[in-house]
């Protein structure tokens, strides 16, 4: 469910500020209808999507944060009140910036009813000093303690990260301190992103130009950090009884699910499963 669009950021590789337009956002109270009318379809599952959902509370023309019940609206309000609505079993935050992702927004999760374990963070390089190139709005310690934090409240907790290989002066060894600070971090999977050259982008004025040949052997090496974390985080959990949702697809005569903290389940097809959160041994 969409609840933000547009972004007031101007990271140094990215065009979609253009494209998109500024930071903008629906209202908590058109948020909640939306999602008790998802509620009544059937659906038991909510992903809150938007190009930079932590800035959500600029209001539909972006402006300064409308109020709701006499409250700023904001990120943090959207989820107390999605919070309470009956019949939406699941949350999940799509993808939300180390800077907007607060203390107060990991703690509420940590002791929700219905928002999952489950974060994704982008966080695009693990260097300080491509971090500054990218024009980001966070340090690596700051990414790092949000993932601490997390952890602290929810050992079980999977985190996505999103990050950025071959950036304009992006050298071999500030890479390997990005391959480093990933391998060091709790994390559960990567999003690994290739960086491609886009017009009228302040990127294209830096250098020097990372060979493309060298942007992909360092997404390989990444990638397969990505399985090597996933298949640990998997094996954490080897044993336990968690709560899966299966989804209504026939796939071959199979069929998947995901439990709350984001492992994919593959089970025998079976139709009284369909859309419904069953026990399962992991």
């Amino acid at each position: 469910m969409k609840v933000q669009d547009g972004c007031d950021y101007n990271c140094s590789f990215c065009t979609i500020p253009m494209a998109r337009g500024k930071s903008r956002s629906d209202s908590i109270a058109n948020v909640v209808k939306s999602a008790e009318n998802i509620a009544a379809s059937g659906a038991k599952e909510i992903v809150l999507t938007g190009i930079n959902l932590g800035d959500f509370g600029k209001g539909p023309d972006g402006n300064a944060p409308v109020s709701f019940m006499n409250r700023e609206e904001n990120f943090f309000s959207l989820i107390k009140e999605l919070d309470q609505i009956d019949g939406i079993e699941r949350f999940r935050i799509s993808s939300i910036e180390p800077n907007l992702l607060t203390n107060e927004i990991v703690e509420f999760v940590a002791n929700s009813r219905k928002f999952m374990p489950h974060f994704h963070i982008p966080l695009q390089s693990g260097s300080n000093k491509v971090l500054g190139m990218m024009r980001r709005r966070y340090k690596r310690e700051l990414y790092a303690e949000r993932v601490g934090l997390i952890k602290t409240l929810m050992p079980h907790c999977s985190i996505g990260v999103d990050v950025i290989v071959g950036f304009p002066g992006e050298t071999e060894t500030e890479f390997k301190e990005t391959y480093d600070f990933l391998h060091a971090l709790d994390i559960s999977y990567l999003h690994v992103f290739t960086y491609s050259e886009r017009d009228n982008t302040h990127a294209l004025s830096l250098g020097p130009v990372v060979p493309i040949h060298t942007r992909h052997e360092r997404n390989k090496a990444l990638r397969n950090l990505s399985y090597m974390k996933m298949q640990y985080f998997e094996a954490q959990h080897a044993g336990q009884t968690r709560k899966v949702l299966f989804e209504n697809h026939n796939k071959n005569g199979m069929m998947e699910g995901y439990t709350d903290n984001y492992i994919r389940v593959s089970v025998p097809y079976k139709t009284d499963w369909e859309n419904s959160i069953i026990e399962w041994a992991l």
